[in-house]
């Protein structure tokens, strides 16, 4: 009998079959894991919202690279934890700070290795916030400058990313000309340039310490009901000087990392965010779900969504599961 109806299941016959015609796929190298460093001696403490990540020392750090640069990872997204936060914070852009001390020292023992350095204010003020205060609301360009300072001394230390996630209006050209003027226009920025008011950060929080005293983020942050205002905000920043385009939360928005890819021509990078791989955690831990599958699903997702690279906690386990 002549077939009156299509035969797709043909290529999917098989697992080679299927891995022939995959169309996309999750490589180690497009893995971007983040870093969490404090400051103390022989600290290495797993942070209780987010199983597997810790909290690192200077003198524990060494240890942590050994693992990452073993799995194949070749870059890691830098956040400092500092003890000293004041209101401008200023240990954001002093250069013997606990980040630029950990970019520092992640270059001269992996000089291959790529090193994104997160530039923002929350986890250096005593207040919270991304920037500068002002009867209690955030200066917007008063903030720039000191972001652009942070961006520079990051550079300095040997930073080969800089990653704004602010959202203050105006943050990549201030970061670009400040960069620039200091003689590093060959370093590119990856603006976080849609970036939502989230409940998907709660677990970050705990990390980077940098809860809100007061107040929340949603005068800076986006709303994550618009779709278009993110858009206008990745135009500006391409406009600015963005080499990269981050959307976060990744999982929740996936949406908007397949209209950036349609509307832009630079990387994209989807942050696969603290709840989302916290949640998956424990439904592990509970027995609930098969851990590798889900994770994998969610990172093909992203890629088939357009995400060139992906900012996951995950990216230590990914790595093996992708060796074997």
């Amino acid at each position: 009998m002549t077939s009156k109806f299509d035969r797709h299941r043909r290529l999917r016959s098989s697992a080679a079959m299927r891995s022939l015609v995959r169309e996309n796929h999750v490589r180690v190298e497009d893995l971007i894991y983040p870093l969490f460093v404090v400051e103390g001696q022989n600290i290495k403490e797993q942070i209780p919202s987010m199983p597997g990540v810790y909290h690192f020392s200077l003198d524990r750090l060494a240890e942590e690279m050994k693992e990452i640069a073993a799995a194949g990872i070749k870059s890691v997204l830098m956040f400092g934890v500092p003890e000293h936060k004041d209101a401008c914070g200023s240990e954001a852009y002093n250069d013997q700070a606990i980040t630029q001390q950990a970019i520092r020292q992640i270059k001269e023992a992996y000089p291959e290795m790529i090193v994104i350095a997160d530039t923002c204010l929350c986890q250096y003020t005593d207040h919270g916030h991304c920037g500068v205060l002002h009867e209690g609301q955030v200066v917007n360009d008063e903030t720039l400058k000191l972001l652009a300072q942070t961006a520079v001394s990051q550079a300095k230390a040997g930073a080969d990313i800089i990653a704004p996630s602010n959202m203050m209006d105006g943050f990549v050209i201030a970061i670009r000309e400040g960069l620039d003027e200091a003689g590093f226009a060959h370093i590119p920025i990856m603006s976080y340039a849609v970036k939502y008011a989230s409940a998907f950060y709660g677990p970050f929080r705990d990390a980077a310490h940098s809860t809100p005293q007061y107040g929340d983020r949603k005068s800076y942050q986006m709303d994550p009901a618009n779709a278009r205002e993110g858009l206008l905000e990745a135009e500006s920043d391409i406009k600015e000087g963005a080499d990269f385009l981050i959307v976060k939360p990744g999982l929740a928005f996936m949406d908007m990392v397949l209209r950036l890819r349609e509307n832009f021509h630079v990387p994209i990078v989807a942050y696969n965010v603290s709840a989302e791989y916290s949640m998956v955690k424990a439904a592990a831990a509970n027995g609930w779900i098969d851990e590798e599958q889900i994770v994998m699903e969610t990172l093909v997702g992203f890629k088939r969504a357009g995400a060139d690279l992906i900012i996951t906690y995950h990216a230590k386990d990914v790595a093996k599961w992708l060796a074997r």
